[in-house]
């Protein structure tokens, strides 16, 4: 049984928890009040994240189940709104150079951490496999497309997924810092960005925090790059033989698309409403960060270990520095 004061502490860490996330949402929303924007500013990606993470690191997860629904749907609402905000043509040709890169970066990423984390580290092969599968992809969400193919147990998949969250919540941190001290135009931090960072939550947040065409050049090689889960998942399924297994498509990207396509030819003439969603979804995806600093707990950081922290922080270099390499010299 649950002790009286067990119950309290419960109850108290769900009153802070709904008085943070409220104090978010009306000091975001204040933008919308005239004379009252300037009070919205410092409701940002990292602040939001980071209020996440306190949160949970101190309190502990108090609403679970809600988090993880919510910031994965609230997500693709959220990066579907930003479509609106972007021009087809110019979307495409800002993003034409790190597409190119996509298939080299998500083939070589596979291989390097297959190899470090079962040659060097000995790690079982699908939590090996899912890091990897995470790292060259979009994060979690390539976890959990690559995950039912392998028939990957649920600790397994906790592994991966708090490996990636973690790094993920590094990286919306000091990727804006990096690109600031190596001067990184925008067109560089964003291509920089959808590479190296896993997760398109983290990509999108990092970019809106360098600013607008970092943005449009993340968003969109980021979820390009999403797109190869659908090969990933049918070549995971040959090459360890899972037949019969239901590989999740993430059709939020096609509606993305199907956004930008909508605000290039059929808004042009009130370019106001495709900028009105556009604000209002970037609103949700702040709040979308709160919900997924909430969701990391000292639980989570026990059960990910060093072994796969270290193949992730390895990989995760890797993959940075040889993006770097291509963006300044090739």
């Amino acid at each position: 049984m649950i002790s009286t004061a067990t119950k309290t502490l419960q109850t108290n860490n769900k009153t802070i928890y709904v008085a943070l996330l409220s104090t978010l949402t009306f000091f975001l929303f204040l933008d919308y009040i005239p004379g009252l924007e300037a009070w919205s500013a410092w409701v940002t990606p990292p602040v939001a994240l980071f209020l996440g993470l306190i949160f949970a690191l101190t309190c502990g997860q108090a609403h679970p189940k809600f988090n993880k629904k919510t910031s994965k749907y609230l997500l693709q609402y959220s990066v579907v709104g930003l479509g609106f905000g972007m021009n087809l043509h110019s979307a495409l040709a800002s993003g034409k150079e790190g597409m190119e890169f996509t298939v080299i970066s998500v083939i070589g990423t596979l291989v390097i951490g297959w190899f470090i984390g079962r040659k060097l580290f000995k790690i079982d092969r699908n939590t090996a496999y899912l890091i990897s599968s995470g790292t060259a992809i979009c994060g979690g969400s390539a976890i959990a497309a690559v995950g039912p193919v392998l028939r990957a147990k649920d600790s397994e998949m906790s592994v991966a997924l708090g490996t990636i969250f973690i790094l993920n919540a590094i990286a919306l941190f000091i990727f804006p810092m990096i690109g600031h001290a190596l001067n990184m135009d925008q067109q560089q931090f964003g291509t920089w960005a959808a590479i190296a960072i896993h997760d398109t939550s983290s990509v999108v947040g990092a970019g809106a925090a360098y600013g607008e065409e970092a943005l449009k050049v993340a968003t969109t090689i980021k979820l390009t790059r999403a797109l190869w889960i659908i090969p990933m998942a049918f070549a995971t399924s040959f090459i360890f033989k899972s037949k019969g297994q239901k590989i999740s498509i993430p059709w939020f990207i096609f509606f993305f698309v199907l956004a930008m396509v909508v605000n290039t030819y059929l808004l042009g003439g009130v370019p106001q409403l495709g900028a009105a969603i556009n604000g209002i979804a970037r609103k949700t995806l702040t709040i979308t960060m709160f919900f997924i600093g909430a969701s990391l707990s000292i639980d989570v950081l026990r059960a990910v270990g060093v072994k796969p922290l270290v193949q992730g922080v390895l990989l995760w270099v890797v993959i940075s520095l040889s993006t770097l390499a291509y963006i300044y010299f090739v």
